[in-house]
Formats: structure tokens, sequence, C-alpha cells
């Protein structure tokens, strides 16, 4: 019965929010023909129809039917200064009078190099891509190229792109392919393991034919269930140990919950990093892999001369000038971390607001995340590993209230794994009243027997 009124809800919430957009159902109709699933991303797409925005300004985004959302996804998390912020326009429209593509080398490429080296205490030297995916998958190269070996090492519920070699585990169950398309022959050199299991890790990289291990310190895909702080330091022991190059991904974390990354909060230091999202100033596709120096000269032509023997990386639009301008914009603003710091404080502010709530209610919700960063799993056991939080959370009630939110002027992103992502325009009122809106949804359910 239960199952039953929560659908029954469910179909209500979503035919109201149908009514409220009936402009993005005629243009997903009209999208369906030339996209497949009508979107361009499947993420973004939910019954019985997406959002299709119109414009956006600071915290808030509206739809082609004129609504007004407080938006909680901002870009995927890349737009950490909220949209159309005006510092970052400026640079983009006067390095569009200059040039934005010019296929050679180029001033703002070293800036920001230099930029991210001085931020970033493990980075020795970076070489730029166009996307955190394209990131990802130089470094897998490069670590092959470093270690001679073949084999990699990532955790569940943990995002590195769609590249193949790290396309696995990521979705729930995780022991099913996350992709059609991906031959054994390349996913079985990638081993998928536990997340926060140091002794299992440890296990595994003792047969030292490991290149690397890739790792979200706040894995995305599991609504920010962190790292715990004996695990990431241990991880870097046992890479130290075994030979093996720990690559942290930072293409969300990165600039955003410290001027240095998650690493630094975290005291460790990694091999390689990547990054994406805010290195491109949050506006443009972009991404960036960075070093300590030993490894990075693998990528080296002055000192590898021949291409088979250095790791190849390259692409047109790489470190474009109207990226790498725009990304070094940014980051001199978040460089002192006072803007990152309220944005933590704010972070910590919506997770006890939302707490609270849960605990004034006395209904299953646990709140996770940490920084800038807020994760709301409906289930009793606070999750410590993503799979914790697939298999005791309850997927059904997340979309529930996904659609509830939608109501009440709210977006995020994934309707059954609630993530947000806190930007500079966003206040204390902004949290007080998501908080209140999850509220109101735990008196929707008691209503409805739920």
């Amino acid at each position: 019965m239960v199952d039953l009124n929560l659908r029954r809800l469910r179909d209500e919430l979503a035919s109201r929010y149908a009514k409220k957009t009936a402009r993005s159902s005629e243009f997903y109709k009209r999208a369906f023909r030339s996209l497949p699933g009508g979107v361009n991303y499947s993420i973004r797409g939910f019954v019985p129809h997406p959002i299709y925005v119109k414009r956006a300004d600071g915290k808030h985004l509206w739809d082609l039917d004129g609504n007004r959302y407080v938006d909680f996804w901002m870009g995927h998390y890349a737009l950490i200064m909220g949209h159309r912020y005006e510092p970052i326009i400026r640079e983009a429209v006067e390095q569009l009078g200059e040039g934005a593509h010019l296929g050679f080398e180029h001033y703002w490429e070293v800036l920001l190099a230099e930029q991210i080296k001085k931020m970033i205490d493990s980075v020795d030297a970076v070489r730029f891509t166009n996307s955190g995916t394209e990131a990802n998958m130089y470094a897998v190269r490069l670590a092959r190229s470093y270690t001679k070996r073949r084999h990699l090492v990532k955790f569940e519920g943990c995002w590195h792109g769609g590249y193949d070699s790290l396309h696995k585990g990521v979705t729930y169950p995780y022991e099913r392919p996350s992709s059609l398309g991906l031959p054994d022959e390349i996913t079985s050199l990638t081993e998928v393991l536990p997340y926060n299991d140091l002794e299992t890790v440890e296990r595994r990289l003792r047969r030292e034919d490991v290149a690397a291990v890739f790792i979200e310190l706040m894995p995305s895909q599991g609504g920010f269930v962190m790292a715990e702080r004996s695990f990431a330091r241990g991880l870097e022991e046992v890479c130290e140990q075994t030979g093996t190059l720990l690559v942290v991904d930072e293409v969300i974390t990165g600039f955003r919950v410290s001027p240095g990354g998650a690493q630094k909060v975290y005291s460790i230091r990694p091999h390689i990093t990547t990054m994406g999202k805010i290195v491109g100033g949050g506006i443009f596709p972009a991404g960036a892999i960075g070093g300590i120096r030993e490894v990075m000269e693998h990528l080296d032509h002055t000192i590898h001369q021949s291409p088979s023997e250095r790791s190849f990386h390259g692409g047109t639009y790489s470190g474009n000038p109207l990226t790498t301008r725009c990304g070094y914009a940014m980051l001199r603003a978040l460089e002192d971390g006072r803007i990152i710091e309220r944005l933590n404080q704010l972070g910590d502010k919506a997770r006890m607001a939302l707490y609270d709530v849960s605990e004034r209610n006395g209904l299953p919700v646990s709140i996770t995340g940490g920084y800038s960063l807020v994760g709301i799993h409906f289930t009793s056991r606070e999750p410590r590993t993503p799979r914790e939080a697939q298999e005791t959370g309850n997927p059904q009630l997340s979309e529930v209230f996904h659609y509830h939110l939608l109501l009440n002027g709210f977006l995020h992103m994934a309707p059954r794994l609630v993530k947000l992502g806190l930007s500079e325009p966003h206040t204390i009122d902004d949290v007080n009243q998501l908080a209140d809106s999850l509220e109101s949804f735990l008196r929707l359910l008691r209503s409805t027997s739920l």
C-alpha cells in the first residue's frame, strides 16, 4: 500500500509540474525528433519532460514558461560564482575581440598554469584539456607510461567521465556495466573496489601491477558521501609503498572546497590531479591534468623526442585563450579563500538546517556532504560509502521529493539521488527555504500515510 501511495503522490506532483511547464513539454517533443531522448545528457532528462531553460542570472534560472527557480545544480557545480558573473563575462568579451582560438601558444595558458601550481601544492606542471573526462583519459595513459603497468583501480560510485577505462562501477548496481560498447578487453584491466575500505585496497596493491588508483574524495554519484581521513591518508601511503600512482579527481572539488582542492583539506599529495569545471571560469569547456614533475615529464617532447617514448597529449582547443583567460580570472578571485570559506560555512548551515528538520519530524533522512556540497538521503542510517547510500536509500522517495522541490521553485539534478551545490549568490534565506521545503515534504508524506 505504501508503494502504491508513493506512486500516486509522484504522479500527482509530476502532473502539477507538467501543467506548470507546458512550453518545456512542447519543446521536448520538438527536441525528441533531433536529439536522442530529447536531451544532450541523459541525467538532465526526467518524466514527463526535462526543464528547458531560457535564461539565467546569479542563483536563478527561468524556464520557457517564465517559471523562476533557485538553482542548486549550478552548471554541474562549475558555476561557483553563479550565472552571468560579470568579471568573467568581461574577460571573455575582451578575449573574443583579441582572438578566441589561435592554434598557437599564448600568454593566458602560461598564467593559468602558474596559478594552478600556486594554489595546488602537489602540482609542478600542467597540461590543459577540454573536459574533466579528457583530463582523466590522459591521466590513465600518463600513469601507464610512467609505471609501465596496465592495471587500474577505482572505487564504487566514483565518476571520472565517460572514458572506457574508467566508465565502470559508476551506476548502481556497480557489478553491471555502466554503458554498452565497453569492450571487456579494456574494462577487465580496471578493478572496482569498495569505498572507504583500506584493507581491500592494500591487498590489491601489494601485487604491484597497478599503474594508478583513481579516486574522488567526495563522490558525486554517491551523493557526496565523503572519504574518511584515515582512508585517504592510508591510500596515499600504500600507493607510495607499491609504486602505484595516486590520481585525485578534483573536477568537482578543485578550487571549490578549498583554494587547494579537496587534497589540501585531506592533507594528501597525489602524484596526478585532474581538474575541470571551475578551471575554465565555470563557463567554458575545460579540463587540466597536473602532477609532480617526474611524472609530467613523460609528456615532454623535448625530453622524450620520439612519439613512441612519451605519452601523447593534445587537442585543437586545449588551452585556448578564451578558456584559460577566464579560468585565470576565476582562480585569482578564489585564491585568498574568502569566497570559498563563506560558501563552506553556508554549506554547514544547510546541512544543519536539513538535519534539524529530519530530527524534528522523526522520519528517516540522512544528510551527507561537506563544504559547499550537500546530499540528502531518505535512509535512517548515515551512509559511509556510495554503495550504502544506494542500498539503504529510497530512490522512489527521492524522486517524489525532486518533484516537490520543482514545484517549490528549486532545481537540482538526478531525481533519484538528491545532491546540491552552493554558489556565491546563495544566501541563508535560500538555505532556510530549502529546509522549509523538506519539512513541508515530510508533512506531506505523513498526510498521505507514507
